[in-house]
């Protein structure tokens, strides 16, 4: 199937198959997917947190999923992913610049102006654009899914700060969104795919 047939048959899956588990090798390119996905000046100011549904973790999908209102993707998907933004913006441009430079001081003050610009950046944004990073990674990782014909479901449906205390969250992280993934229960109601059509959406000048 091509991208875009393969975009058309993927949906906000409501119900997974919690027998049926994605696959290691497929997790995988999931996973790459959004370690290579684009961001601002490259810092990748997120984190991803992933959570198997297997026998260890039944009690804290249990506690995710009152947190997220009884949402039956929580416990029945195969895996969650729990994307979360940084708060530590400068911590993160240090982190960036070191592993650019591969350690190396020398390597480093090359960068130095590009290493200015970014810090004289950070004073003049908020908590606000790490999040929107962080939605650069969701929808890549939405798009390799529906490549591997994996269900997926993004949502935002849930007590971020209740979740941040289940997954016991570094002090540094703040959950955007969530993305639970796996494979469509057989009793599903898929809905017919509502979009605009390209005329509504789109001006081409």
């Amino acid at each position: 199937m091509s991208f875009i047939s393969n975009l058309e048959w993927r949906y906000a899956t409501k119900e997974f198959d919690s027998q049926k588990k994605v696959l290691p090798d497929d997790l995988h390119q999931i996973l790459e997917s959004i370690r290579l996905a684009p961001t601002s000046f490259g810092l990748q100011a997120f984190r991803l947190k992933v959570i198997e549904n297997k026998l260890e973790n039944e009690n804290k999908l249990k506690e995710l999923k009152a947190a997220a209102w009884g949402q039956k993707q929580i416990d029945t998907c195969s895996h969650l992913l729990i994307f979360c933004s940084r708060t530590d913006l400068q911590e993160a441009t240090n982190e960036y610049f070191t592993i650019a430079s591969d350690g190396d001081a020398e390597k480093r003050k090359k960068l130095a102006d590009y290493e200015e610009m970014v810090n004289s950046f950070l004073p003049k944004i908020s908590a606000e654009w790490a999040k929107k990073q962080t939605y650069l990674a969701l929808g890549f990782a939405l798009a390799a899914a529906a490549e591997l014909k994996i269900d997926s479901c993004p949502m935002e449906g849930f007590d971020p700060q209740e979740f941040a205390k289940i997954i016991e969250l570094e002090d540094n992280l703040e959950i955007s969104v969530i993305l639970p993934i796996g494979y469509r229960a057989e009793s599903e109601n898929i809905r017919k795919k509502i979009r605009f059509t390209k005329e509504k959406l789109i001006s081409i000048n």
